[in-house]
């Protein structure tokens, strides 16, 4: 692809190939959007005063206040508190969250934190962190309004079988509730040995840390998995910022809910690397590669084509993106992500109200009812009350459910992108660049 010399010619011909398919384009709005990222510096980071918020700029064009109370409200359940003098704290909202100006649906509600801890030693800011993150997780294990699901701490330090299944070396540890109320995980290594790995050995290299809760809005008759992603700098007594899973994250798509946490950004910003724009895109573009090729889900790629797009200056096509994101069948791609959601919140042992469980799942046949027409409709829409009728069943056959639902939802999801990502010549000639 290479930079349109005309914007007006580009969103012109963008315009002709959203109608045929019968994608509407508000094109003052789109022009208005254009003319705002052509002034956007590539590293300009900018302050909402009214809301209290703040973010990359082209990340805040993204987004809407109008839900800020409620994801400052989840936030409460997902955060890690600051503790005055050694844990400081820079909660955002990322992902479709942090783009609710034109994600209609999004299908998880994503935060995104800045943890720095000041310890003597890295050791120290490891040993802080396992502590802090142990506590949080025993403290939002389970509530009328929330179940913790998994934690995302630490690496295989080998190849090896877990409950059946087998881990790579370095891959990320996936901890339950109950491995991280007992510390501890069981393995086999290659020669069968039984192994166990503790919670605070991990913590040492703590690599890629998540966190995930089911999340009810009984108000809105609606849940939501709500994760927490982190990303932990140790500061030294010498100043020195460290990161503990060896790269200090950039900021080109969150947006930072708190106007108290800017000292923290602004210390951090100033250790991301130079080529952090560069590393971040090729990464996005790797994704992109994976979902067109050996993992299809054109859903999934097409909201990273939009971040590459946007910020490499393609912005035609990332207008053309934005309308699609707002499209009444992309609610599929929120219903196949609630499906899942809704399995998680009617587990066995969940406090979540089970009338605020079904609430959401017949507002996910309405949905699906207002999105489809003919066989597809019937299908979706039978395979959701026949799991409507599960929620108490916690035996294999529910999730069997759960699993075909989804899977037909994904054949939904993946024909309307594709469909529409194929209408534009250079979004059809960048997934076929891509796919070689």
């Amino acid at each position: 692809m290479s930079a349109s010399p005309s914007p007006q010619d580009e969103l012109n011909r963008i315009i002709e190939s959203a109608r045929r398919l019968g994608v509407e384009i508000d094109e003052e709005e789109a022009i208005q959007w254009l003319t705002a990222m052509a002034a956007v510096q590539s590293d300009e980071v900018t302050v909402d005063t009214k809301h209290g918020i703040y973010g990359h700029k082209i990340s805040l064009l993204d987004f809407s206040p109008q839900d800020l109370a409620h994801f400052r409200q989840v936030g409460q359940i997902v955060e890690i508190s600051d503790q005055p003098g050694v844990v400081e704290t820079a909660l955002a909202l990322s992902g479709s969250a942090a783009q609710s100006k034109i994600q209609t649906y999004p299908g998880d509600c994503d935060f995104f934190e800045r943890v720095n801890i000041k310890a003597p030693t890295k050791e120290d800011a490891c040993r802080i962190l396992a502590q802090t993150l142990r506590q949080k997780i025993l403290g939002t294990a389970s509530g009328e309004t929330y179940r913790f699901i998994e934690a995302k701490f630490g690496s295989f330090p080998f190849d090896g079988m877990r409950e059946g299944k087998p881990v790579k070396k370095g891959a990320p540890i996936s901890w339950g509730l109950a491995e991280v109320q007992a510390g501890v995980i069981h393995l086999q290594d290659a020669d069968g040995k039984a192994i166990t790995l503790s919670w605070d050995e991990m913590a040492q290299d703590p690599g890629w840390t998540k966190l995930d809760w089911v999340v009810a809005f009984p108000p809105r008759k609606q849940l939501a998995n709500a994760s927490n992603n982190l990303d932990v700098t140790w500061e030294a007594p010498d100043g020195k910022i460290v990161p503990l899973d060896g790269q200090l994250d950039p900021y080109f798509q969150e947006v930072y809910l708190e106007a108290d946490s800017i000292p923290l950004f602004t210390k951090l910003a100033k250790h991301v690397a130079a080529d952090a724009m560069e590393d971040y895109l090729t990464q996005l573009e790797g994704e992109v590669k994976k979902y067109v090729t050996k993992s299809p889900n054109y859903g999934k790629a097409a909201k990273r084509m939009y971040n590459i797009f946007r910020l490499k200056g393609f912005y035609s096509e990332a207008a053309y993106l934005r309308e699609l994101f707002d499209e009444p069948a992309t609610i599929l791609y929120q219903i196949s992500a609630l499906v899942r959601t809704v399995d998680e919140a009617s587990a066995s042992g969940s406090e979540i109200n089970e009338n605020t469980i079904i609430e959401q799942l017949d507002e996910l046949i309405l949905g699906a009812i207002d999105a489809l027409e003919g066989a597809q409709e019937k299908e979706i829409v039978r395979r959701l009350l026949r799991l409507r009728t599960l929620i108490k069943d916690t035996s294999q056959r529910r999730e069997q459910q759960v699993t075909d639902a989804q899977a037909e939802l994904m054949r939904e999801v993946n024909a309307f992108f594709l469909d529409r990502l194929n209408a534009v010549p250079t979004i059809r000639a960048y997934i076929a660049e891509l796919q070689q």
